[in-house]
């Protein structure tokens, strides 16, 4: 006598090949032609015949002439196991490939003003191009953020002076190199063709902290020669210095991209610094967790691209 097995049946204590067994002997209803679906010999293919029946309480197939016919109860359980285990093999799937002319993805960059302004225009132009339904969100970032981001672009620690996005389960690219220009308005009247040490020290200074902290690579240059500045005006977005530097006497040191293309639009004039200053690079930042995603995967090749245009 077989012995029925209750509600709640126990999934950890079941073999998937078990399972994986059943659903060709209900497909083929042959001991033989099972196994050679299975990839299994006869004797296993009987042996987990066997089995199954011990842990379901049934005979499930049972022999009429020359062929297996199912129990009311394997009839019955063939349907939702053939489903349950589709479900299984579609949920254990590789991910589909990303195709960025139909995808509808949004993505959340973390990145500052100066960053938003070099490489956004570049990388929408992509994307209008072969990837229409692609939606971006651009943002500042702060250390507390990283995980809600799918990308940070952030300089390297030559500038940070300490690394805010290491760690163990983040990747970094690098995008591109950048170099720092003085900036000053045109007709500044203690400026003439070129800045010096001495000026540059007297004059009053705007200074960028998009972290609202002092200090940064100029002073640190400047205090390795026992120099310090005045800063007038400390802020932390980017995009406001160059109307600021425009209409009083302050200098400015910044990117040299931002520098040249607001010398366009305003009436600005670039100085090369009286001493020398570090270049830094920006640097795309990810987590792990995004690393294998095919959308990811194929957002981050253009952000590198347009770091590499550059």
């Amino acid at each position: 006598m077989m012995h029925g097995v209750h509600d709640g049946m126990n999934l950890a204590a079941i073999d998937l090949n078990l399972l994986v067994a059943l659903e060709a002997l209900l497909g083929e209803r042959h001991v033989t032609r099972a196994a050679a679906r299975l990839g299994l010999s006869q004797s296993a293919t009987s042996h987990a015949l066997a089995r199954l029946r011990r842990l379901l309480g049934d005979p499930l197939l049972v022999r009429d002439g020359q062929s297996l016919v199912p129990t009311v109860r394997a009839a019955a359980l063939a349907p939702r196991l053939s489903e349950a285990l589709g479900s299984l093999r579609a949920a254990l799937a590789p991910p589909a490939a990303f195709d960025p002319a139909t995808a509808r993805r949004r993505f959340t960059i973390g990145l500052a003003d100066y960053a938003q302004f070099v490489l956004l225009p570049p990388l929408l132009a992509r994307l209008s191009e072969a990837a229409p339904y692609v939606d971006l969100v651009a943002r500042d970032y702060a250390a507390g953020q990283l995980g809600e981001l799918d990308f940070t672009v952030a300089p390297d620690r030559s500038v940070m002076r300490a690394d805010p996005l290491a760690g163990p389960a983040l990747r970094a690219r690098r995008l591109f190199r950048e170099r720092y220009v003085c900036v000053a308005r045109r007709g500044h009247p203690k400026i003439g063709k070129k800045l010096d040490l001495a000026t540059f020290v007297a004059l009053p200074h705007a200074f960028i902290a998009p972290r609202g902290t002092p200090g940064g690579v100029v002073d640190e240059a400047l205090a390795e020669r026992g120099l310090t500045r005045r800063v007038a005006l400390m802020i932390q977005h980017f995009l406001v210095a160059p109307y600021a530097i425009a209409g009083s006497d302050l200098v400015i040191t910044l990117a040299e991209r931002l520098a040249l293309a607001f010398v366009e639009r305003l009436p600005l004039v670039i100085h090369e610094p009286p001493l020398p200053l570090p270049q830094f690079t920006m640097q795309l930042y990810w987590h792990e967790r995004h690393h294998l995603d095919p959308a990811h995967r194929w957002l981050r090749e253009q952000l590198i691209e347009v770091g590499r245009s550059l």
